[in-house]
């Protein structure tokens, strides 16, 4: 070899065993047996706070990254036109009340018609009683030639009178029945305006209520959609909320591994931007259909290839503790846990950072 050559292979040679550093250092421990690894991204549950019916926003009361907790008011809606409304139907109620007062009124007096009637058909037939004892006495007497004939006449027609008195004061009952039956459906027809104007009216305020728009859960205001002053159709979103209480993060395991976990299963997350923590999950879904396949699949080394998504997810109480800290987006490995008898490495025991004052009990 030449001198000159020799001298260029040194500076050669170091660079590649320099090369073979740093790549060894930038890859990540290999795994023992019984564990497998992906990659993934934190994700979280988008929620659209969006408006239930057509209006113009009156004002939203937070901002990108504030935290809000559940039922906080958002934002409100411009509600005077169904505030105007309900006022109006409001005064429809009290006039349908006077209704049913009203039509209550006629029943009372219609039913006092019909006794005040009864009471005049029991007069009529105690007249027609006396009036008929009499006339009976008068044809005795006539027959004994005790009384004349004008007064067995006369008697005869007082008890055609009485007679006829009964079943006019029997017709006059039947008058009062209907009367009183008319009152009650003039009573049920004031009491079905109530109830219609009532309705209204609830769906008027179930409509100024639904102007309020409130955090359906805890989280951090990810986007303002619109703003105020915006007129909005119904569903126009405003304001987009991350749950933070419902955090995962997706990976894709092949066939063989994914095959071996189960649902609750162990996982543990590492992000890129924090390598130093160790955050606990479990698997809360897998996939029941492969989301990359070969375009033929016929071999059982082709069936290996097949990768399964799977998410990992963040208990609740942790993501509480820890809420000021959580984002979304960040890339990572998750590590999960094949075989259930086998410890964790070192490396990969729960690491979590320290709980912040501001969400300290």
């Amino acid at each position: 070899m030449k001198k000159g050559s020799w001298v260029w292979s040194i500076p050669v040679v170091l660079v590649v065993a320099a090369a073979v550093v740093i790549w060894r250092q930038i890859q990540p421990p290999s795994l023992p047996d019984g564990f497998a690894a992906g990659n993934g991204r934190i994700e979280a549950v988008e929620i659209d706070i969006a408006t239930k019916t057509a209006g113009r926003i009156r004002e939203i009361l937070v901002d990108e990254g504030c935290f809000v907790g559940k039922n906080q008011i958002l934002a409100r809606m411009d509600t005077q036109q169904l505030e105007a409304q309900r006022r109006e139907a409001e005064a429809q109620l009290r006039q349908a009340n006077f209704g049913v007062e009203t039509a209550q009124s006629q029943i009372e007096q219609r039913q006092s018609e019909r006794n005040a009637a009864k009471a005049v058909l029991a007069q009529r037939k105690a007249e027609l009683e006396a009036a008929k004892k009499r006339l009976e006495r008068f044809e005795v007497l006539s027959r004994k030639g005790a009384t004349s004939i004008q007064d067995l006449d006369d008697n005869r027609a007082l008890f055609l009178s009485s007679l006829a008195a009964v079943s006019v004061a029997e017709a006059q009952i039947a008058a009062a029945e209907a009367a009183v039956a008319t009152a009650k459906s003039q009573l049920l027809g004031a009491q079905s305006v109530v109830s219609a104007v009532q309705a209204t009216i609830d769906r008027l305020q179930a409509d100024i209520d639904d102007g309020v728009l409130k955090a359906p859960v805890a989280g951090r205001i990810q986007y303002r959609v619109a703003q105020p002053g915006e007129v909005l159709s119904g569903g126009g979103k405003v304001l987009n909320l991350l749950n933070l209480a419902d955090v995962s993060m997706s990976f894709f395991l092949p066939t063989e591994k994914s095959g071996k976990l189960g649902l609750g299963s162990e996982v543990r997350l590492v992000l890129d931007a924090a390598p130093q923590y160790v955050i606990p999950a479990e698997i809360s879904y897998v996939a029941d259909v492969a989301q990359f396949t070969p375009k033929t699949v016929e071999t059982s080394s082709e069936r290996q290839k097949l990768m399964f998504r799977i998410k990992a997810r963040i208990k609740p109480e942790l993501l509480r503790r820890h809420i000021t800290q959580v984002k979304t987006g960040l890339p990572g490995m998750a590590y999960v846990r094949l075989d259930p008898a086998r410890s964790w490495p070192e490396r990969l025991q729960v690491r979590l950072p320290p709980i912040p004052a501001e969400t300290k009990p």
